[in-house]
């Protein structure tokens, strides 16, 4: 037996579920807008964890589960909590659940994609790029910093430079202009990562076990995931075939994370060299697949029922 956990109705969660459906895997939804309806508890014993889930009138003994793929968004967004006051029962009952729920998957000796220990790294970039040199990629140079000086010698020294954030929350990733200069000084209240420019080509590639799916873009976007926005053309995304020793590196380092399932963020420059990014730990692979037909939802299927094809 499988359990999703998220909203069902979000694309990545959904595909799975459909391809669990025609491998006639049973699996159970846990899903975040009917927490009203749910309970879960577990102990830990000396024979191990057991604990039951509990779903409306529907019951489920915990070991019953031997894969968990987690998407859950921010249960304090949830547009059911939105009229719930900061501190409300509802709201608490709600965060424990969720506080419960990531606990046992931490523990559960079962397939996790992914617990949430591994996909820790993310929160800090600098830090996740420190582990991806280790592993044997190239990282861009990079300043993190809140002093403006600081940016303009780097920009000077890179010729052209980019910048994101430094956390795990999603941002627009944008190439340092001469109109940037207007509002360089509000770094000082937040520091902000600035990393050279790398010429080339934009792979993406998706991890699940010891599989790799690699797929290139093809955009004049300096983020291509808003290319439409920052050029007017839409990103083309086509899936090629990585070399042995590139797809070994890209596994090996997804292991090295702990996580069961990444996306990984590479570019390759004209003359050859690969550099990487970030490892998100929980990819929307859903948009790649779409423009690729690429088996991703159907691989995750079949890491989590334990088939190996």
């Amino acid at each position: 037996m499988i359990l999703l956990c998220g909203i069902p109705t979000e694309s990545p969660i959904e595909m799975v579920r459909d391809e669990l459906d025609a491998m006639d895997a049973g699996y159970v939804m846990f899903n975040q807008r009917r927490f009203d309806d749910m309970h879960l508890d577990f102990e830990i014993t000396s024979q191990g964890i057991c604990g039951n889930l509990q779903i409306g009138r529907e019951f489920f003994d915990l070991n019953e589960f031997t894969g968990v793929y987690s998407r859950c968004m921010d249960d304090t967004q949830l547009p059911e909590l939105a009229a719930e006051g900061p501190d409300s029962p509802r709201r608490r009952r709600c965060r424990s659940l969720h506080d419960t729920l990531m606990r046992w998957s931490e523990l559960a000796p079962t397939r996790v994609v992914n617990r949430v220990s591994a996909m820790g790294s993310n929160g800090s970039k600098p830090y996740q790029a420190q582990l991806i040199r280790q592993a044997g990629f190239k990282v861009p140079e990079t300043l993190v910093t809140n002093d403006p000086d600081l940016v303009r010698q780097f920009a000077t020294d890179m010729g052209r430079i980019i910048y994101k954030s430094i956390s795990g929350a999603r941002s627009i990733v944008q190439t340092f202009q001469a109109t940037d200069e207007e509002r360089l000084e509000l770094i000082r209240w937040c520091p902000v990562q600035f990393q050279q420019y790398v010429e080339g080509d934009d792979v993406r590639v998706h991890t699940i076990g010891a599989r790799a799916f690699a797929t290139i873009v093809k955009s004049n976007a300096t983020d291509y995931r808003y290319a439409a926005q920052q050029t007017g053309d839409s990103a083309q995304l086509e899936a090629i075939d990585l070399s042995d020793e590139l797809t070994e590196m890209c596994v090996a380092l997804s292991a090295t994370l702990g996580l069961e399932f990444s996306g990984i963020d590479l570019k390759i420059t004209p003359s050859g060299e690969v550099y990487c990014f970030e490892v998100n730990p929980c990819p929307g692979y859903s948009y790649y697949e779409a423009n690729t037909g690429q088996p991703i939802a159907r691989a995750v299927a079949s890491f989590l029922t334990g088939y190996t094809n």
